[in-house]
């Protein structure tokens, strides 16, 4: 029988709670800005219970804020350090983050990644892989920098019905887009002025061209939604071609023209999702999302809509994500993905978007198929109307290489063809 009574019990208990766990001993894949920005934080928080013990990067003549020999340019040894509790990829090669993430997976490590594009064309697989060999990996840190979306949907909504989820996702175009309507920047200077301030890459496409923030909506969609898609299947159009036209447009309306990503669940029972830019007025909540900053919105079916706000852009904010996560892991935390389990969803593409188009090759008009032309202006070169989302889907290569601008001004209605067919799909507004 122990010698301890209840009362001595109890203080050794409450000894042994405020002993520290042994700090968890990380594996960090690649250093650029958000690399560099959680080892930052990492330093700056000693009390957290966690060391990056060991560094890979890729090219060994890249001028490094840390002595040489604290890295190694060889990421597969870190897959074979037994000795490391979690590995952390922020790199931006989404086939090698995923060559990296699927191997570690296969060895039940745990991982943490930021890395959108590989999570959104490979997330049914990773979700198999940490199933079958019980790994864990977490990617809060891929979606809206700063802004806890993911766990968020996951574990708070992981039951309610959702009626959308929409934001601006990526804080590289809104900062564009917000010198562009406060100072009457031409596109290229505050695309410049972006990249200057690391909020922009050297190469802008998959901000600009709205890649990125796919990539994004795709994955909130598994957690929000249970709906697992291919990239390929979400329409995602830029800003690459606007002009001071449309944001003066915007602008005569009260409005401003933000990248929109929005998950919408239609009155059909059927879930769609568009990236694009659109016309947003004072009433929403994304109006005042402004600078390199995210928002979300979320309508809960119970709990109604709710709002986030945070940094979407930069080393820190990011890197904050990826603490967290590896809070979260040194508490076992790991995604339920709830909604995947429920009957699945049907996806739709079948609907007519209300547009802002501005071009002047008139074969798009006739490719696009307006079905309702509401507004035009042949002195401005724009039009605007309805048109499929699949006609958008199939042009938008063809849309960007004709230098066309095109906005949504929030309007949905189902395709002119089943209308008839689908009369509980009533016309909405996003």
């Amino acid at each position: 029988m122990s010698s301890l009574s209840p009362i001595n019990s109890g203080a050794a208990f409450a000894r042994a709670s405020l002993v520290p766990p042994a700090p968890l001993r990380v594996g960090l894949i690649g250093f650029g800005c958000v690399g560099q920005g959680f080892y930052d934080i990492l330093w700056r928080l000693p009390g957290f219970g966690a060391e990056v013990r060991r560094i890979a990067v890729k090219n060994p003549a890249k001028p490094r804020t840390l002595p040489a020999e604290r890295f190694t340019y060889h990421a597969d040894e870190l897959l074979a350090d037994p000795e490391l509790d979690v590995l952390v990829e922020v790199i931006d090669d989404a086939a090698e983050a995923f060559r990296l993430v699927s191997t570690a997976l296969r060895q039940g490590r745990r991982v943490i990644t930021a890395n959108k594009a590989m999570v959104a064309q490979h997330l049914p697989e990773l979700v198999a892989l940490q199933h079958q060999h019980g790994g864990t990996l977490l990617y809060e840190a891929a979606v809206c920098g700063s802004i806890p979306i993911i766990r968020t949907l996951d574990a708070y909504f992981g039951q309610e019905p959702l009626r959308s989820v929409s934001g601006i996702f990526n804080g590289s175009s809104n900062y564009v887009l917000t010198r562009m309507g406060l100072d009457g920047t031409d596109y290229a200077p505050a695309l410049a002025e972006a990249q200057a301030k690391g909020f922009a890459e050297s190469d802008p496409t998959l901000d600009m061209a709205a890649f990125d923030p796919r990539s994004k909506a795709v994955i909130l969609a598994a957690h929000a939604y249970g709906v697992l898609l291919a990239p390929e299947q979400v329409l995602n159009l830029g800003i690459e071609n606007i002009s001071a036209t449309d944001i003066a447009y915007a602008g005569l309306e009260g409005q401003k023209i933000k990248v929109v990503a929005g998950l919408y669940l239609l009155p059909n029972g059927q879930l769609t999702v568009l990236v694009t830019p659109q016309f947003v007025g004072r009433e929403s909540a994304l109006y005042g999302v402004d600078e390199e900053f995210n928002g979300v919105i979320i309508e809960a079916e119970f709990a109604g809509p709710q709002f986030l706000r945070g940094r979407g852009a930069g080393g820190h904010p990011t890197g904050s994500a990826v603490l967290a996560d590896l809070a979260a892991l040194r508490g076992d935390f790991r995604y339920a993905y709830a909604k995947l389990r429920n009957a699945p969803l049907a996806y739709t593409t079948d609907l007519e978007l209300e547009i802002y188009l501005r071009t002047t090759d008139e074969l798009l008009l006739d490719q696009l198929g307006f079905t309702d032309i509401t507004e035009e202006a042949d002195e401005d070169g724009y039009i605007v109307g309805y048109v499929p989302l699949d006609a958008l889907l199939q042009h938008r290569d063809a849309l960007r290489q004709a230098s066309a601008f095109v906005a949504r001004t929030g309007n949905v209605r189902p395709a002119a063809a089943h209308s008839e067919e689908q009369p509980t799909v009533e016309e909405v507004s996003y």
